[in-house]
Formats: structure tokens, C-alpha cells, sequence
């Protein structure tokens, strides 16, 4: 097992790429510390898979966008599992309006999750690694929408796009504490968020005209390269985005 006496904080955990990743790296051997917005019977249910393969599960309800819960809560994932060597910044938000029409309130709630709680997860993070003398890895779950332009999404494409440059510059910054810092970049996974998308027939024919793969991405896609970079395979990886998209990104073309 590659992540075997590791412990994982995943943020954004319940559903989606976060439980995946949750969920392959209990498997793998590590503990999870499980950041979640409440503790309901979906956070209790993926608990009790986790302890089933032998491991360890913290669920810590917070929002990520509120500072001083997140740092309260790297606290006491550290205290109660004895450290955190892994931080899996997966929380994120999405907003559909026209450029014209994107409200001041929307366009601050993306960027209060999907940037400023990444940033100060990741500072809190990086804060006891370097207080206890310890290396660690921080993975962002981005999106191709770092790189390609989504419209009517705007303001979900500036914040990936602000998290591919937080990545580059906390890469140099944290190098020396021997954190490495990465992004994974999904296109079209098969998640809660994209339901709509896979319940139209003309708008997912459409989408799968520009995934040369011809599917859909799956939360393990993503899962098997967040393992691989958090294992010592990738000890010398820092300061990059690794795409999984099936082709997409480079195939792209507005219908």
C-alpha cells in the first residue's frame, strides 16, 4: 500500500472526486481526516466504508471559506490523528450566469471557496508541517478550466485559473519545508455536479463529440493520479498540473 501510516485531509469529501479520493486512499493504507459542510448520513455512511478497510476517519464539519474554522480544524485533525501529511484541497463551487448578469454575491462565493479556502487550508497546512519539522504534499483539485475558457462560468474560471498560479508560487515557497505542491485538472467527470449534463442527450452527445476517449471521467480517474502524487513515486514532482480529461482540453470546441 502506497500511503500506508500517511493521514489525508480532503476537503469538498462527501461526494464526488473527494470521496473517491477519499476512498482510494483508505485503501491504499491512509487515514482520513474528512472535511465536510455538516455531518449527515452521506459523511457517516463514507465513514463507516473507510473504517471498514481498516482506517481511521475524522469528519470535520466546516466551511472552508470561514479562516479561522479551517485553521481550527487542521488543529484537531493533527491532535487526533497525531499529523497530516497529505492535504487534498477538492472543496469547489460553481455558478451558471452570463458574464452580464453574474452577481457581486456569486462571484464572491466561488472565489471564497474554490480560492481564498484553498489558500488558507493550505497555509494552515503547511503552517504545523513546518512546525513540526515534517515534509508534506498538497494537491489541488482544479479543473481544465484553469487552462480553457468556459463561458457562462466566468467567475469559476478565474478562480482555477487563480489556482494554477497559487500552485506554481506555493510550489517555490514551500519547497524548502519539503512540501510538494500539484494540481489535478478534471474535465467531464461523472459526479453530483454534472447530473443535469448527464441527464440531456443533445448536451452530453455534444460534449463526447470533444473527449476523444469517448467517456466520461470517473472519480477513480482522478482518485489513481492523486494517490500517485501524494506516494513517494512523486518526490521529485512539484510545481505542476496534471490533466485528466480524456483528451479534452486540447479537442475542445464551442458548439
Amino acid at each position: 500500500m502506497r500511503l500506508e501510516n500517511k493521514v489525508a485531509l480532503v476537503t469538498g469529501g462527501v461526494q464526488g472526486i473527494g470521496r473517491g479520493i477519499a476512498l482510494r486512499f483508505a485503501a491504499e493504507g491512509a487515514d482520513i481526516a474528512l472535511n465536510v459542510r455538516k455531518d449527515d448520513a452521506r459523511s457517516a455512511d463514507l465513514r463507516s466504508r473507510i473504517e471498514a478497510l481498516g482506517r481511521r476517519c475524522l469528519v470535520l464539519p466546516f466551511d472552508v471559506a470561514h479562516v479561522g474554522a479551517s485553521a481550527s480544524a487542521i488543529v484537531h485533525a493533527w491532535e487526533t490523528l497525531g499529523r497530516v501529511d497529505i492535504l487534498v484541497n477538492n472543496a469547489g463551487i460553481e455558478k451558471h450566469a452570463s458574464f452580464l448578469d453574474v452577481s457581486e454575491a456569486d462571484f464572491d462565493a466561488v472565489q471564497a471557496v474554490n480560492v481564498k479556502g484553498a489558500f488558507f487550508v493550505a497555509q494552515a497546512f503547511a503552517r504545523r508541517c513546518r512546525d513540526a519539522a515534517l515534509g508534506g504534499r498538497i494537491i489541488n483539485i482544479s479543473s481544465v478550466h484553469e487552462e480553457l475558457p468556459f463561458p457562462n462560468f466566468t467567475p469559476y474560471c478565474v478562480s482555477k485559473g487563480g489556482m494554477k498560479m497559487m500552485m506554481r508560487n506555493l510550489a517555490i515557497e514551500l519547497a524548502p519545508l519539503g512540501i510538494t505542491v500539484n494540481n489535478i485538472a478534471p474535465g467531464a467527470i461523472e459526479t453530483p455536479i454534472n447530473t443535469s449534463l448527464m441527464q440531456d442527450a443533445a448536451q452530453l452527445g455534444a460534449l463526447m463529440g470533444n473527449i476523444p476517449l469517448k467517456r466520461l471521467g470517473t472519480p477513480d480517474d482522478v482518485a489513481a493520479v492523486a494517490v500517485f502524487l501524494a506516494s513517494s513515486d512523486a518526490d521529485y514532482i512539484t510545481g505542476t498540473t496534471t490533466v485528466v480529461d480524456g483528451g479534452l482540453l486540447w479537442n475542445y470546441a464551442e458548439q
